[in-house]
């Protein structure tokens, strides 16, 4: 591991990535964050994939020195709560680095060690299992190919990860079998896309998800918004306009009385220190202003748009629009900042209220300038959610090409992801 005190070390979390420089090498690399999700699509813990760099998908370094980078950073930079917010990290471990104690550089309440599937079973290896699994710390093996030798492992083994996109169905029973006698060994299935494999490995009895299924509909219905849905979306609609019309937002206020509440609520709480109590609609609108205004809303978007959803979708809704938001301003009269910021915050409506997106769009009176691209997939605002979606999945190649395409500046755009992360986390804290 690098000599920390011959190196000046900065970094920053940008939303699905960790953002890190070694300002004394000039290096730079980034950190995948997959959400993990159990049974009922709660936010379990998250698996951090280490990157070099916004040019390659896997940098051109070992498994050793990938491992003990993400370590670097994530002990003596941030601290790995920074960028896992408290939940569960799933970190991968070549047998060097086991070997080497990496693992017990973080805690075993913050930590989940992740036995990469190029790690061969063998009594070293054992020996080390025996003594994490002693001090408390999670062990799992990533990409599981089953033998019959890591039988002996099992009772020290907490998580199986199974690729369930490339494991047959025969394969998936074998190992089920194989662990029925040890009811403490939970199975992760990985690399789940869609609503029907997520529901398939649930019935094979896994505990664990790791994919993208929930950021797409469950299923496709054709339903009616409730009054509340229809006032939040005429009331995005008028906040997306350049000028507000108080008159017009009052209005939509008043007619739903568990908004008003909520706002008035949201105007008089702590955060503000006010001096005086906000007791009229149109008192807390000149109040809040257009900025806290669209913060309030996007909140209320995410509580209110489909409760049963996962949080992590939301979160991922509510970054998305103050990523837009932050970039369009960057790119100044080509696009405007409201207009983004509910472009972004609606891409993802059609996975939250499980329908088709021209469906939904439909319906909402919502201008051109955010319907067309949603649907048509062009144009500038379309460049926009598309590279949002590629530094979510961390497809660097991609990310830089709209980068160049859109002529923006990479560290300020990567930045822009840490403060709309920054964001949205903290509107689910309030929603919480």
């Amino acid at each position: 591991m690098q000599n920390l005190a011959s190196s000046t070390i900065t970094g920053i979390f940008i939303s699905n990535c960790f953002y890190y420089k070694d300002i004394a090498q000039t290096m730079y690399f980034y950190a995948a964050r997959q959400p993990i999700l159990d049974a009922k699509k709660n936010l379990y813990g998250y698996e951090l994939l280490f990157r070099d760099s916004i040019n390659n998908v896997f940098p051109e370094i070992d498994g050793d020195e990938a491992t003990s980078k993400m370590i670097e950073a994530s002990k003596f930079n941030m601290g790995i709560n920074d960028f896992t917010g408290n939940k569960l990290a799933f970190i991968n471990f070549t047998l060097e680095t086991l070997t080497q104690g990496y693992p017990e550089m973080l805690t075993n309440e913050e930590v989940v060690v992740e036995i990469l599937e190029t790690v061969k079973p063998g009594k070293k290896l054992l020996g080390i299992c025996k003594d994490l699994h002693n001090k408390g710390y999670i062990i799992a093996l990533d990409d599981y190919e089953h033998q019959s030798v890591w039988a002996h492992f099992y009772p020290f083994i907490k998580i199986i990860k199974v690729d369930f996109r490339q494991t047959d169905f025969e394969e998936v029973k074998e190992i089920i079998e194989a662990i029925k006698d040890h009811p403490h060994i939970d199975l992760l299935a990985e690399k789940v896309e869609t609503y029907e494999e997520y529901h398939q490995a649930l019935e094979l009895g896994f505990k664990y998800f790791q994919g993208f299924f929930f950021a797409k509909p469950e299923m496709v219905k054709t339903k009616n918004l409730s009054p509340s849905q229809l006032a939040m979306a005429e009331l995005l609609y008028e906040t997306s306009k350049p000028e507000l019309d108080l008159v017009s937002i009052t209005g939509v206020f008043e007619r739903d009385v568990s908004l008003s509440y909520k706002l008035l609520r949201y105007a008089n709480s702590a955060i503000f220190r006010r001096r005086s109590e906000i007791s009229t609609i149109k008192q807390a609108l000149v109040i809040l202003g257009s900025s806290e205004l669209k913060r309030f809303l996007g909140l209320m978007f995410a509580v209110t748009a489909n409760p049963d959803k996962p949080t992590e979708l939301l979160k991922v809704a509510m970054t998305r629009a103050k990523f837009c938001e932050l970039v369009a301003k960057d790119m100044k009269s080509q696009v405007d900042g409201s207009i983004a910021f509910l472009t972004g915050l609606l891409s993802m409506i059609d996975a939250i209220l499980d329908e088709k997106l021209d469906v939904v769009l439909e319906k909402l009176p919502l201008s051109k300038e955010i319907k067309d691209p949603l649907l048509t997939r062009k144009g500038v605002m379309a460049a926009i959610i598309k590279l949002v979606e590629f530094i979510e999945h961390a497809q660097w190649e991609k990310t830089n090409l709209v980068m160049e395409k859109l002529h923006l500046d990479k560290e300020q755009a990567v930045k822009h992801y840490n403060t709309a992360l920054s964001w949205a986390d903290e509107q689910s804290d309030l929603a919480g």
